[in-house]
């Protein structure tokens, strides 16, 4: 999913080529991609671009008389620019958005239909679609551990939760925990100041860091090359890879769809970590540490 610097490289891409123009025509093909009706995409029809957005992990472009069309891309949706005179788009385009200065193509892989687009009236219809989560790279250390210790939740879910952080997801949360050399289990409200304060900092380099790295990859291009998958990364997605700071295999657990990725030696003081339904399924049998995990995989490959 398209987190906080992939949708500020989108929203910077789309300021350079819609402000001051005007959207021509908006073709929805996708039938379950429009969550709204008040107001009609038919609004927007004809009306100038006056500002772009980002909402969460949402993109918001505002036209004039202030309404507002604002893409939600969840996991697989992803934005493309083309000429006007190029090719139509694949099938899976899901909406197509013509302006007199170009196309914006909206597609989205697989079969799910979790991509959405909402239409808003004034800041208070555009308010209402923000989950209200903290500006990481905005707030200050007191407003961030305000946000982070409310309540007691692993620092995974504290961090991808968007009613307390804003446009963080999977991805980045994994980076900045290896980062802060944390777990992701641990509770928030069980870190000590230095601990809440080292994550703070955390945050900030993480997101600031893949901010610049991608705005330096579109080169001004529009971006195509969006992924939660990146070169680069310390952690995410990297299973069973070496840690590039101390060398030891990455590890994960997995929840529900998604998985936390980390190192056992930066991270959690040697210890393995298992998801729930794992640890109840081996109970004792379930390492505890790299030399224990390591032990098993070769008795499994020996017998």
């Amino acid at each position: 999913m398209p987190e906080l610097p992939d949708v500020v490289v989108y929203v910077e891409a789309l300021r350079e080529r819609v402000i001051g123009h005007r959207l021509q025509r908006a073709l929805i093909r996708g039938p379950f991609l429009l969550r709204s009706t008040t107001p009609p995409i038919e609004a927007v029809t004809g009306k100038e671009v006056r500002e772009v957005r980002r909402v969460g992990k949402r993109i918001a472009i505002g036209f004039e008389e202030d309404l507002w069309l604002v893409l939600h891309l969840m996991i697989a949706g992803r934005l493309h620019w083309r000429s006007s005179d190029g090719k139509s788009g694949s099938r899976n385009t899901l909406a197509t958005f013509a302006f007199d200065s170009g196309i914006l193509q909206l597609t989205e892989a697989g079969s799910q239909h979790r991509a959405g687009l909402h239409m808003a009236r004034g800041e208070e219809g555009l308010c209402a679609l923000d989950a209200g989560g903290v500006e990481p790279l905005e707030t200050n250390l007191a407003g961030f551990t305000a946000a982070l210790t409310g309540a007691n939740h692993t620092l995974k879910r504290a961090l991808t939760d968007p009613h307390l952080f804003s446009g963080i997801g999977n991805a980045y949360s994994d980076e900045i925990l290896h980062r802060a050399r944390l777990s992701p289990l641990a509770l928030t409200q069980k870190l000590k100041a230095d601990e809440v304060e080292r994550l703070y900092q955390a945050v900030r380099e993480t997101l600031r860091l893949w901010v610049d790295r991608l705005r330096a990859e579109a080169a001004g291009r529009f971006p195509e090359k969006v992924t939660a998958f990146r070169e680069g990364m310390a952690v995410h997605g990297r299973y069973g890879q070496p840690c590039p700071q101390c060398g030891s295999k990455i590890q994960r657990i997995r929840y529900a769809s998604n998985e936390a990725n980390y190192c056992v030696a930066c991270q959690t003081n040697g210890k393995l970590l298992a998801d729930r339904g794992l640890s109840r399924l081996l109970r004792e049998d379930w390492p505890r540490t790299l030399e224990e995990l390591e032990i098993r995989k070769s008795q499994g490959r020996s017998s």
